[in-house]
C-alpha cells in the first residue's frame, strides 16, 4: 500500500464516449492517482476508446468482469487491486478538477475519525443534487419526502425526509452526514476492507447508504464536503433502461429497509412496505416505458 497515493475506483456499463473525459480529468489531477476501471461488459465502443488513449498509461488498470455484475460488486471486483491509501469511488460521468482530489484529501485527513467522504454533486448548471447529503431512508423520513412534508421541517423537525432540505449557504459547509452521495466516496481503503466492501446483495441504487451505514455502525465516520463541488453529467446507460434502472432501484429500497429499518421488525409492516414499494414501481412504469420508447 502506497502511502498518499489515490486509487480511483470507475465502474463502467455502456458509459458513453463521456468516460474517456471523466477518466483523462482524473489523471490530470495534481496529486498522485491511479485509475482502476471495472467493466461490466460494456458494449458501446467506450472500452476501445479508453485503451486506445490510456492503454500505454501505467496508471490505468482495466479489469473486464465479462457480464454485469452491478455497481457495488464492479467495486469490489477491483478494490484489492488497489495500491493507494485511499480509495475514491468515482461515477463514470463525476467529471474532477486538477485540484478536487487533493482538496478531498487534506478534509478526510482533518476528519475527527476515519470514515468515507463525499462531495457537493452538482448537474452541469451547477444546480446541487439533493442526494449529496443524505439521511437514513427510514419509513418515516422516505415518506415525508414522497409526500413533500419534509418541506416544512424547519418549522416540525419531525418532518424531516432522506435529504436534507438546507439553503445554498450549508450545503456549501464541510458538515457530518448520515449518508453521501455513491457518485463520489473518498474513504480508506482499510475502512472499506474492515467492512467488507459493497453489500452486493444490491445491484444498482442504495449500496452507497448502506455502505454508510455499515461504516457508521462500525465506529467509522461520515463527512460530506460542501467546499468541494464535482459536476455529475447524469449521463451513460441509466437514461437508456430506465425501466431495468428503476427496478433495481426500488429493489434496493426494499432491502436497505429490511436491513436497517426498526419498523421493518413488524411483519404487517413490513408486508405494506412491501407491497407499497411495488405498487409505486407499477405505478411509474407507464411512464418509464414511454421514456424507454422515446429514446
Amino acid at each position: 500500500m502506497q502511502a498518499g497515493l489515490t486509487s480511483i475506483v470507475i465502474v463502467a456499463a455502456d458509459s458513453g464516449p463521456g468516460l474517456v473525459d471523466a477518466v483523462c480529468r482524473a489523471l490530470a489531477s495534481s496529486v498522485a492517482v491511479e485509475i482502476l476501471l471495472s467493466d461490466n461488459a460494456s458494449s458501446d465502443g467506450s472500452i476501445a476508446l479508453l485503451t486506445a488513449e490510456f492503454g500505454a498509461d501505467a496508471r490505468f488498470r482495466l479489469v473486464e468482469n465479462g457480464r454485469n455484475l452491478g455497481f457495488g460488486a464492479g467495486v469490489n471486483r477491483v478494490a484489492g487491486l488497489a495500491r493507494g491509501d485511499m480509495l475514491l469511488i468515482l461515477n463514470p460521468d463525476c467529471l474532477l478538477q486538477p485540484d478536487t482530489v487533493a482538496r478531498l484529501r487534506s478534509i478526510a485527513a482533518a476528519l475527527p475519525r476515519p470514515g468515507v467522504l463525499g462531495a457537493r454533486i452538482q448537474d452541469a448548471q451547477g444546480r446541487d443534487e439533493p442526494a449529496s447529503l443524505r439521511r437514513d431512508p427510514t419509513l418515516r423520513r422516505s415518506l415525508c419526502s414522497l409526500l413533500r412534508l419534509d418541506r416544512f421541517a424547519a418549522r416540525w423537525p419531525a418532518l424531516q425526509g432522506v435529504n436534507h432540505a438546507t439553503d445554498a449557504a450549508l450545503r456549501g459547509l464541510d458538515q457530518p452526514a448520515e449518508a453521501i452521495s455513491g457518485a463520489l466516496m473518498l474513504l480508506p481503503r482499510e475502512a472499506f476492507a474492515a467492512i467488507g466492501g459493497f453489500d452486493e446483495g444490491y445491484f444498482l441504487h442504495c449500496e452507497d447508504l448502506d455502505l454508510c451505514r455499515r461504516l457508521r455502525d462500525a465506529g467509522y465516520g461520515v463527512c460530506y464536503a460542501g467546499s468541494v463541488a464535482v459536476v455529475h453529467g447524469k449521463g451513460g446507460s441509466s437514461r437508456h433502461r430506465p425501466v431495468f434502472v428503476s427496478w433495481h432501484k426500488h429493489r434496493g429500497m426494499w432491502r436497505w429497509f429490511r436491513r436497517f429499518d426498526p419498523a421493518a421488525a413488524n411483519p404487517v409492516l413490513r408486508g405494506v412496505v412491501w407491497l407499497g414499494v411495488w405498487l409505486r414501481f407499477t405505478a411509474l412504469l407507464p411512464l418509464l416505458l414511454w421514456r424507454k420508447w422515446r429514446r
